[in-house]
């Protein structure tokens, strides 16, 4: 290709590009023209349109090179061409590095394309959209609105296209939306939202007074402490009063005569394995599983460890326990022994409750294997376990699975002689529910543990707000039940409310990457909770993975486990939802047992990748770098002011650990570990954890921000960055970079990253170091494990602490191999 022609203008502030014939002669056929972007201060999205109803975009950000280097270097897999037959062989040639971002047609000749331009500002990137409304002709294509720069009169078109007014593309996306909860603006939610911070005992006594009781708690029932100058930290809710999660869950459904009612649809990892339980079903299976525990001397008090498969007996196990007062302790199925071994000591549980295997994908994890390894890791340690009752999965029957005699139980033979009743344990609100082990950076887990009463109105309360969720609604949280999130919003707040909660077993690209899209249909899902991790991977699949679905029956998205960046949110929103649905982003941890932070749906605009607002009973406050509250908009640590009923109860067997952690580093405050953002609307955005800010030479910069800036380069998948000493900068930056499978890990592409980062943040914040990843090593919840990626790039590779939680632990090895290549 020929440069002349199509050309970019160089140290402007704007870069047009043009588009001449003598210089496109491969998309001359095509009848391509495009229209403009702004590389100033970000990405901007190129389109390229056929006469004959298809298109492609790509992002760009090099400033200098021409169109056509970037759409030979950079694009990316096709999709969305309505009938790939008709194309001419040139079109086909170009299907295997292009994508399509069409995504309505608007009458014959009539194309709608979506631009997106992604500025970074601070340590967020802000998010614009813009319209291209396109007319095709028989042997070209003319572009009417073709400006997407925020400020500023549209520049110079070629002139074959036809200007029109430019417009400034919108920062938030108003999505019209009517909530069940009656909370549908701003004003209503303040209205509540100030009640729930002044009056406490009266807003949540309200709250929970929708839940049944045993016996009513008092009306005066909050008694917490979150300052350690004052005493021993507490929180205490609903004194007084006596339930049950279980009987809330499953029993006061069926007694409302809502026991035909799915309660559980389970997916399994194939296509054609499925299978629905009732209410009334799943209250049959806890109790036979109930008194089967009772049988072996579990009693209230007493920790149950669960390591299992996503299957319906997961949940119904958690339930279980919490009907006779046993406390569950979820393990997540792809643990090794040893973390298995650790956590089942330490919570000194005497049963494991298992499945002979696990399958997910193409990939089968022997479980029953690693617990008996974990049971000869804790005996060593001194810890027993009494029993392991094995759930038989159909990947391994009874004659494959291995067995040691008195000790190991099959689930089908023991609960098959149980009764479908059981006895309700009912327990004072403020008595344990559940435990579970979130990693430490001392390499040892911590055993956080909730309540009854308090996590049970914190978690039915929030999915009614956030999800807008009722009974009756089929809800599909993709979480492993083995993470917070899937206790909270896959196993306890559907069932308290009285929904579907849909049960997937397998991967979302098993066997192909439309799986998700398949479930969604198959059951008219009308909620569907995820991960940004979960979004992105199939975001990088063509959409026809989408869109051949009928997604008809989803009215709202949710996002969990960190930040979703703004490419992935509007991909989730346009592509997914339709442009329909609203996207509640929010933010929340293990510890805290609820959302936080989160848009109520229809209550006000939404801004891509921003959480928005606080949630009832939630006090956030921002801290300067000298512990002074910051008023209005600006930036800081995030801290809690007050104590909410999900609040974590203490780490196990350690209040010291339990204070030191999470309270005493902000006297007064929950430390949340993370910093934030509160702009001028009030909204709050998540900037990333505060340990995460990198001092070079007296410039403090935020991981979140350096890697948006990298991960704007066309190439790149995703990027994590640590500060690392340096002689003379004080630190350095460090950054693990993984680009698209078809990209090249290149010197010249690791210039590009360093400019990119120079051109959008400056000199100072460049990195020192660009070292390629294959992968970066996160939990099954998204979330990167820093410390991990620091040790490596500091070369200390010996100790890397409890990696138990990562989802692929083979990523680090990979790392460490790469290192200073």
């Amino acid at each position: 290709m020929q440069r002349e022609g199509l050309h970019a203008a160089r140290g402007r502030s704007r870069t047009v590009w043009k588009n001449g014939q003598s210089s496109l002669p491969r998309f001359r056929e095509l009848g391509a023209y495009h229209g403009q972007g702004d590389s100033r201060n970000g990405v901007a999205q190129l389109s390229l349109c056929w006469p004959w109803g298809g298109g492609v975009s790509q992002d760009w950000s090099q400033e200098g090179d021409d169109l056509a280097g970037v759409f030979r270097k950079h694009m990316v897999a096709a999709a969305a061409i309505r009938d790939t037959r008709a194309l001419p062989p040139a079109v086909k040639a170009l299907q295997t590095f292009v994508r399509v971002n069409v995504h309505d047609v608007g009458g014959p000749g009539v194309i709608l394309l979506h631009v997106c331009c992604f500025q970074p500002h601070g340590a967020r990137l802000r998010h614009s959209r813009g319209l291209l409304v396109t007319r095709v002709g028989m042997d070209r294509l003319k572009v009417l609105a073709g400006h997407f720069v925020a400020g500023g009169p549209a520049s110079e078109l070629d002139s074959r296209q036809t200007s029109a007014e430019a417009s400034e593309p919108p920062t938030s996306i108003d999505v019209k939306y009517r909530a069940r909860s009656n909370i549908n603006d701003r004003g209503a939610y303040e209205a509540l939202y100030k009640g729930s911070i002044q009056e406490p005992d009266k807003f949540w006594g309200k709250q929970g007074s929708q839940y049944a009781w045993k016996q009513q708690f008092q009306e005066q029932h909050v008694d917490c402490n979150i300052d350690v100058r004052r005493g021993k930290i507490r929180s205490r809710w609903f004194a007084g009063g006596l339930t049950n999660l279980a009987f809330n869950c499953l029993d006061r459904h069926v007694e409302d005569g809502r026991g035909d009612q799915p309660c559980f649809l389970w997916e399994g990892n194939d296509v054609g394995q499925d299978r629905v339980l009732t209410y009334r079903d799943t209250l049959a299976e806890v109790c036979r599983l109930g008194n089967w525990l009772r049988s072996q001397g579990i009693s209230k008090g007493d920790v149950v460890a669960i390591y299992m498969p996503m299957v319906a007996e997961l949940p119904i196990a958690m339930l279980a326990c919490v009907r006779i007062g046993a406390i569950h302790n979820v393990v997540f199925g792809g643990f090794s022994a040893d973390a298995l071994a650790a956590r089942v000591a330490d919570s000194r549980a005497r049963i494991i409750i298992t499945s002979s295997t696990s399958v997910r994908g193409k990939k089968s994890t022997p479980l029953k294997q690693i617990v008996d390894q974990a049971c000869k890791l804790a005996s060593k340690e001194g810890f027993k376990v009494d029993k392991v009752l094995v759930l038989e999965h159909s990947a391994l029957p009874k004659g494959k699975t291995p067995w040691t005699q008195g000790r190991d139980l099959w689930w089908a033979d023991e609960l098959s002689q149980q009764k479908p009743q059981c006895d309700v344990e009912w327990l004072p609100a403020e008595a344990p529910s559940f435990l579970l082990y979130t990693s430490g950076s001392t390499g040892k887990p911590k055993g956080v543990q909730h309540s009854t009463g308090g996590f049970m109105v914190g978690a039915g309360t929030t999915a009614k707000y956030v999800f807008d969720l009722q009974p009756g609604d089929v809800f599909w949280c993709t979480a492993d039940c083995g993470w917070i999130t899937g206790h909270t919003y896959l196993t306890y707040a559907p069932l308290l409310l009285g929904a579907t909660s849909v049960i997937f077993e397998g991967v979302p690209v098993h066997p192909d990457p439309g799986r998700v899209w398949q479930i969604v249909a198959k059951y008219k899902v009308r909620q569907l909770y995820t991960a940004p991790t979960l979004i992105r991977a199939l975001e990088a699949q063509d959409h026809k993975w989408v869109t051949k679905h009928d997604r008809s029956s989803l009215k709202l998205l949710g996002t969990v486990g960190e930040p979703i960046n703004p490419r992935a949110w509007q991909w989730f929103h346009e592509v997914v939802g339709e442009s329909r649905c609203p996207i509640v982003d929010t933010w929340w941890q293990t510890e805290t047992g609820m959302i936080m932070i989160a848009a109520l749906p229809g209550a006000w605009p939404l801004k891509p990748g921003c959480a928005t607002l606080p949630l009832f009973g939630v006090l956030p406050v921002l801290l300067d770098s000298e512990g002074k509250e910051i008023k209005g908009a600006g930036e800081g640590v995030l801290v809690l002011k007050q104590a909410w009923p999900a609040m974590m109860q203490t780490l196990l067997n350690n209040q010291q650990r339990f204070e030191e952690t999470y309270f005493a580093p902000q006297k007064g405050f929950y430390f949340t570990g993370d910093g934030a953002r509160r702009d001028e609307d009030g909204y709050i955005w998540i900037t990333g954890r505060v340990d995460d800010v990198i001092n070079v030479s007296g410039h403090r910069v935020g991981t979140a921000e350096v890697e948006g800036a990298l991960s704007s380069h066309a190439a790149c998948d995703e990027a994590a960055v640590v500060g690392v000493e340096h002689k003379v900068k004080g630190q350095g930056i460090y950054a693990f970079v993984t680009l698209h499978s078809d990209s090249d890990y290149s010197d010249a592409t690791r210039k590009e990253l360093v400019k990119l980062v120079r051109e959008q943040i400056g000199a100072f914040a460049a990195p020192d170091t660009i070292h390629w990843a294959p992968g970066l090593p996160k939990t099954r919840s998204g979330k990167i494990l820093r410390r991990v990626l620091l040790k490596i790039a500091k070369g200390e590779t010996k100790d890397l602490g409890d990696l138990s939680s990562l989802a692929d632990s083979s990523v680090v090895d990979k790392l460490i191999e790469r290192r200073g290549k």
